[in-house]
């Protein structure tokens, strides 16, 4: 008897996957059940994140990280959990207290909301049970858009935070944090775009059954670099934490926050982490699917609860990027960062939009091979990314010498601009006198030449 050999996708697009027919069918305890799942789920990451957060930038820095509380120190971020939660709690006098005790509250909950789309495996059975249910919350059409609208509204806690602090700091940190999330979710949007001609759909199951062949993060690499850098923004995490930066704005709109408000705006940074990092993997690394090649050695490696497996380790590898970036590159001051959004991204992603539609519809229409269009998209991408840069420097060094400085012009004496206007990027290095010496023995201080009195008493 001949057997019918089919993909696990394939399964899973016929059952359910193209028509979302698989979800709303789950009873009103399996739907809580999952919910519960997801949040201790994401709890217990954001616990080990900061552990793994911790002890990889120590490795980095040949320090030791912590290793004291559990064993290698795996309870590290538990005792500071305990420890913020039974710290006093304190509200300014000048504090809004309504909306400063929201604030919180509003930026952690679309942290754990957007996760309720996110397709974690294919539909399995429950144990001890004849159920079977996708290993996803729930989905729909327009899951995608869902995920940004949910997103944006985590920016509003941040706004509110740092306005109702009462502190000029910590509202500047959120007036930062505003501009740099609409700033970056304009290139993210648009890197998405590539993303929906391709798969057909926004829905997050059916963009991951779509990869089923090949992951878009190879075939539309442009976008998957734009999205990846669009996220690092979009969670103000270094080297784009500039709401935070302490060294400006002492610490950034949660500057009046303490004990477990202050907590709830740890505990959603690094809930988005999560969170971004797992649409990145459904979006662009084909979702809970095994990596490439394997399933062709192993059939089985789609199938049960193995796709949890490939799930996590996609996503840990981009949280552990964003510790890689931490711990490597330094805070972007404000200007380079906007910047570099307005005047690099946002083109890039529009030109690689207009270039994915054109070889779409190509493609659709039996023209021109597609792979050699999309190889030579992403060359005339990287072309004119290069070309932003060398313009940009070019006319700086073509900027007219400026006119002799008067100092005492006005009555007081103002020091000049330096030489050639405002200076972008790194300080220059400082020059000295090649005739001043540092006498040994004593104080420090330059040989002068003598004008023939004495200074001593």
């Amino acid at each position: 008897m001949a057997t019918l050999v089919t993909s696990p996708t394939t399964v899973w697009a016929a059952t359910g996957g193209d028509d979302l027919s698989a979800f709303g069918q789950d009873p009103w305890w399996l739907v809580l059940i999952k919910a519960v799942l997801i949040f201790v789920v994401l709890v217990l990451l954001t616990l080990f994140n900061i552990w793994w957060e911790r002890r990889v930038v120590a490795r980095m820095q040949h320090r030791i990280g912590p290793n004291v509380h559990g064993p290698f120190g795996l309870l590290q971020s538990l005792a500071d959990g305990v420890k913020l939660a039974l710290k006093e709690d304190i509200i300014p006098k000048a504090a809004d207290k309504v909306v400063y005790v929201l604030a919180p509250v509003i930026i952690v909950i679309p942290a754990f909301v957007t996760f309720s789309v996110v397709p974690m495996g294919p539909e399995v059975g429950l144990p001890f049970t004849d159920r079977t249910t996708p290993l996803q919350l729930t989905d729909m059409p327009v899951a995608v858009l869902f995920v940004l609208a949910i997103a944006s509204i985590g920016i509003y806690g941040i706004v509110l935070g740092g306005w109702s602090s009462g502190s000029t700091y910590s509202l500047l940190g959120g007036l930062r944090s505003s501009a740099q999330m609409i700033s970056y979710e304009v290139a993210m949007g648009l890197s998405l775009v590539a993303v929906f001609l391709y798969a057909g759909s926004m829905s997050t199951s059916q963009i991951v059954s779509a990869q089923d062949s090949l992951w878009y993060g190879l075939i539309l690499l442009p976008s998957f670099v734009i999205f990846v850098i669009s996220m690092v923004g979009e969670t103000n995490r270094a080297p784009f934490d500039l709401p935070e930066a302490e060294g400006e704005l002492v610490g950034g709109f949660h500057t009046e926050y303490s004990s477990l408000k202050f907590a709830l705006f740890f505990l959603a940074e690094y809930v988005s982490m999560a969170t971004v990092s797992a649409m990145a993997t459904t979006l662009f690394l084909g979702g809970w699917q095994a990596p490439w090649g394997l399933v062709h050695i192993w059939p089985g490696a789609n199938e049960g609860y193995w796709p949890l497996l490939w799930f996590f380790g996609k996503v840990l590898c981009f949280i552990f990027f964003f510790i890689w970036l931490r711990g490597s590159l330094p805070r972007l001051r404000y200007d380079q960062f906007m910047a570099f959004g307005w005047k690099v991204l946002i083109p890039v992603a529009l030109a690689w939009t207009v270039l994915v539609a054109t070889l779409r519809t190509i493609n659709l229409q039996g023209g021109v091979d597609r792979q050699y269009l999309l190889i030579g998209a992403g060359v005339m991408a990287a072309v004119f990314v290069v070309l932003m840069f060398v313009g940009e420097r070019g006319g700086e060094e073509q900027e007219a010498a400026p006119a002799p400085h008067d100092a005492f012009a006005g009555g007081y004496p103002v020091p000049p601009m330096p030489a050639g206007g405002a200076v972008r990027g790194g300080a220059k290095p400082l020059t000295f006198d090649s005739g001043t010496t540092v006498r040994t023995g004593g104080p420090a201080e330059a040989d002068e030449p003598s004008d023939g009195r004495d200074t001593d008493g």
